[in-house]
């Protein structure tokens, strides 16, 4: 037998496998994948949780929108309430005050009218009797002026009593 290369790399190989066959290395390389392998099902497990959390506060984030968009829309209509009952409000106080201001005016030319004919009559009735006292000084002589003072203090004297 010849001792070549060939054999030599094969005596080595075999001593190599006998090496690691009593280190007990493919006993740790599976150790080690097995320890890798759980550290990635642990990550896995661990990003799994982490998605489903995250869909979680997604939703309740959506669920909050949508509450808070519903308050903001009530807020929205009760502001609107508010404002058409603050206008129709103001509305009828101006209408209110505006029939209190016309009928104030009225009353106020109603008396106006009233104190101008009183002064047109009070007028009238001064003319009258400051002509009826020239027509009757002009006619009435001294005994027709006694006779007519004994007539109306006869009147005021009947009335009275």
């Amino acid at each position: 037998m010849a001792l070549d290369a060939t054999f030599y790399a094969l005596v080595g190989l075999i001593l190599f496998f006998a090496i690691i066959a009593y280190l007990k290395v493919p006993g740790m390389i599976g150790k080690a994948l097995d320890a890798r392998a759980e550290k990635i099902g642990n990550e896995l497990a661990e990003a799994k949780r982490l998605r489903e959390e995250a869909q979680s506060l997604v939703a309740e984030y959506q669920r909050k929108r949508k509450d808070a968009e519903a308050e903001a829309a009530s807020i929205v209509a009760a502001a609107q309430r508010e404002a058409e009952m603050l206008t129709a409000e103001a509305k009828q106080k101006t209408e209110e005050y505006v029939a209190r201001r016309t009928a104030l005016s009225e009353q106020k030319i109603k008396q106006a009218e009233s104190d101008a004919i009183n002064a047109v009559r009070a007028a009238a009735v001064d003319l009258a009797i400051s002509a009826a006292e020239k027509v009757l000084a002009s006619k009435a002589d001294a005994s027709a002026q006694e006779a007519l003072f004994k007539k109306a203090l006869g009147e005021v004297k009947s009335r009275l009593n």
